[in-house]
């Protein structure tokens, strides 16, 4: 007659009910969420998770793990890449845990460093994918254009430090050839999947606000740095090394050696991500109310960016690393 389990076999059978209870899947029990971050890139390496080092996926799929008690894939809306930060960075997942969405926002945000809070977590339509389904996206990118250290104001990790002097209708002139559906072969740093090269830049805006040079980049997708390249490439100009034509002959070129440098990563921010409204609408059963198709309070882009022009999807890019 066997006699009762002993502390060694009670420990693994508790185990294996811990792994099974994790892994489990329900899919007729699954709901789709979306969830909105913001994070000091500073000290992350990207956003895609990678082996040995700290990344934002990899820190927020093990808070969520946690709090739901299930396995899980996160997508997410952009792969920043290491030292860029995010403002409303978006992603999703589906679980089985049934918390109100302010419940769960609490209890995975306890488990977040202090450089990665969570905004808000919605309940989204069954479809809905954080990469897949994001229509446009802005970035912004800030110089500190003044001889005085970022030091001084205390922006040293969020900003590019270049104290020569800027020529703004000269950037603004050359912006312009930036907008529309291009292909960005010259903007495009090694290492780009090469689908397409084809993206379109819905706006490129260039703002000064006291020691900051602000340059606001709105497209459907965008190639491998392709944002920081273009900073790059606008700074020549607005020194005086290139005209603005150079602009629109450079992309026709499809020559990367004949692009501006890559600047740092450190200035570059993503400000927001625009989805369709009726995904953005949770499930019927969920009870919560909608939420807006625009971006969160508090970073809700100039009136004019409300209703941009409707992109051309054929080549979106869902390799969108800055």
């Amino acid at each position: 007659m066997e006699g009762p389990p002993s502390s060694l076999q009670f420990l693994v059978s508790s185990f294996q009910l811990e792994c099974h209870h994790l892994s489990a899947y329900h899919p007729t029990m699954l709901r789709t969420l979306a969830m909105w971050v913001a994070y000091d890139g500073t000290d992350f390496h990207g956003w895609q998770t990678q082996a040995g080092v700290r990344t934002v996926q990899e820190t927020l799929e093990q808070a969520i793990r946690r709090a739901v008690r299930h396995q899980l894939d996160l997508a997410g809306s952009g792969r920043t890449d290491q030292g860029v930060h995010a403002a409303e960075h978006v992603s999703s997942f589906k679980t089985t845990n049934t918390l109100d969405v302010e419940k769960l926002r609490h209890s995975i945000g306890a488990r977040l460093p202090k450089d990665l809070s969570i905004i808000k977590i919605r309940d989204v339509r069954s479809d809905f994918h954080a990469t897949r389904s994001a229509v446009s996206k802005l970035y912004r990118y800030r110089i500190h254009n003044v001889p005085g250290r970022p030091v001084e104001n205390l922006t040293q990790r969020y900003v590019y430090h270049f104290w020569h002097p800027l020529d703004f209708d000269r950037m603004r002139a050359a912006a312009e050839f930036f907008i529309g559906p291009h292909d960005f072969t010259a903007l495009a740093s090694k290492g780009t999947p090469r689908q397409s090269m084809v993206r379109t830049i819905i706006r490129c805006a260039i703002e000064r606000h006291r020691d900051e040079v602000v340059i606001d980049v709105e497209g459907d997708g965008f190639l491998y740095k392709q944002v920081r390249n273009m900073v790059g490439t606008l700074i020549e100009v607005g020194r005086g090394h290139w005209e603005p034509e150079y602009v629109r002959n450079l992309i026709a070129g499809k020559d990367r050696s004949k692009a501006g440098p890559t600047v740092p990563a450190r200035g570059l921010c993503l400000m927001w991500v625009r989805y369709p409204p009726e995904l953005l609408v949770p499930v019927p059963a969920s009870g919560t109310d909608a939420i807006a198709a625009e971006p969160s309070e508090g970073s809700t882009p100039p009136e004019s960016a409300l209703s941009p022009p409707t992109p051309n999807h054929g080549t979106k890019n869902v390799f969108d690393v800055q």
